[in-house]
């Protein structure tokens, strides 16, 4: 990724998505990172990966910590996804609660996946962040292609994995 010599945080968009063939199960997650660089071309990356035994909530926070770990200085990035966990526990101020409370809900419950949120916390610190609910399996041709990438992901790792 291009690095700019100035103070000015990079503008990039992140679409993530996470997949899950059962729930838990095979889990893939797909993403597609974009930024301008100083002449105003357009890049785009795609990354996507997959996981024996895991969740969907699982993959879709993953994918977003995928991202958001490929960025090589402090950007202000605008993350679309279609997870309401992952947007609602940020959008909604969940993952905030959930700090204060020892990592347990508003039913007391344990928070699940806090080692996954706890390194979103890490990178949130040295980014800014916001994120954008897209609806999925929609009309949305990011969304649509990192749903692609994670599927494709799952069936890899199967083939992969003879299952």
């Amino acid at each position: 990724m291009d690095t700019f010599s100035n103070n000015r945080k990079k503008d990039v968009i992140l679409y993530t998505d996470g997949a899950c063939s059962g729930n838990p199960g095979v889990g893939g997650w797909g993403l597609v990172l974009m930024f301008k660089d100083s002449s105003g071309a357009i890049h785009k990356r795609e990354e996507s990966g997959a996981e024996g035994s895991t969740t969907n909530n699982r993959m879709e926070i993953t994918a977003v910590i995928k991202g958001l770990n490929l960025l090589k200085s402090p950007c202000n990035v605008t993350v679309y996804s279609d997870s309401s966990y992952v947007c609602n526990a940020i959008m909604q101020g969940w993952l905030d609660s959930w700090q204060k409370n020892g990592w347990k809900n508003s039913k007391k419950e344990s928070v699940k996946n806090p080692d996954l949120w706890q390194e979103y916390l890490s990178l949130s610190s040295i980014h800014d962040i916001r994120f954008i609910h897209v609806k999925g399996h929609a009309d949305n041709e990011y969304n649509n292609r990192c749903d692609t990438l994670a599927t494709t992901a799952v069936k890899e790792w199967k083939k992969n994995n003879r299952m």
